[in-house]
């Protein structure tokens, strides 16, 4: 069991609560910004508006925002533990990622996408049978447009993956995590819909694009202490997860790091 500290561990699992509110208030927030461009003029209204536009940006785009609806970034505890997550499988990665992963007795939350789950569901199933996490990475991985999706492409999207994963493993995933880290103010609704919890890092090497293993581990390195959560990629066309995932588990044993799940833990409870 992780040696976590018990008062954080209950409220891992943070559903968004009230999403609608939040929607609400980006509503009254440009209400707010038209009445003052009316009373005062552009000089108020305009910097008023950009302001709030601004904070929408930044909040949609920025990985590790809280502002539209909770995100998991670390783990409570000071022990030498990380969360590994591997995204976008599964992949021809995958099986030799698990092997890898029995060697050095290690585990990981692979954040899967649905159509590659659809195309591929003998792998979903083997990471189960592995004892390995499951994670909802969206239906289809609309990269370049996930960030602008309204409410019902997100449904399908969060929610038909939710559902074909359970199709194929007879078991709910739990936790979530956006494509590209994106997530806008429609994220929330479908989240609390589907009792998932949003799941961002704090160690990231950017393996998922054309990459120097070398370079991304270094970015590894530096970002990992206790708790970290550490995001990771397979099947990327460079050909180098396997290799990444390989060295950083030899590193990680080297300095004394294990890996956990965090639905392991008998103590973590859900907060609806």
């Amino acid at each position: 069991m992780a040696s976590w500290d018990m008062s954080y561990v209950r409220t891992l699992h943070r559903i968004p609560r009230r999403p609608g509110l939040i929607l609400g208030l980006l509503a009254l927030s440009q209400v707010a910004v038209v009445a003052a461009w009316w009373h005062w003029g552009w000089r108020i209204g305009l910097p008023l508006m950009l302001a709030t536009h601004l904070a929408v940006v930044w909040g949609t785009l920025n990985p590790r925002s809280r502002l539209f609806c909770p995100a998991l970034t670390h783990l409570p505890t000071r022990a030498r533990e990380v969360w590994l997550t591997i995204d976008d499988g599964p992949s021809e990665d995958t099986r030799a990622m698990l092997d890898l992963l029995e060697r050095h007795n290690a585990r990981a939350t692979f954040f899967v996408v649905g159509e590659r789950a659809l195309a591929r569901p003998d792998l979903v199933n083997e990471i189960l049978r592995r004892g390995h996490g499951l994670g909802n990475h969206s239906l289809s991985h609309p990269d370049l447009r996930f960030w602008r999706l309204g409410p019902q492409a997100l449904e399908q999207e969060i929610g038909r993956n939710q559902s074909v994963l359970t199709a194929i493993t007879g078991q709910t995933p739990r936790w979530y995590r956006s494509v590209v880290g994106m997530t806008n103010p429609f994220v929330g609704l479908s989240l609390k819909r589907h009792h998932l919890a949003r799941v961002a890092w704090s160690a990231r090497g950017f393996d998922g694009v054309d990459c120097q293993p070398d370079t991304v581990l270094a970015r590894l390195k530096r970002s990992i202490g206790p708790g970290a959560i550490v995001l990771l990629h397979e099947g990327a066309s460079h050909g180098h997860n396997l290799g990444i995932l390989s060295q950083l588990l030899d590193w990680l044993a080297a300095q004394g790091y294990r890996t956990v799940l965090p639905e392991a833990s008998s103590s973590l409870q859900a907060t609806r």
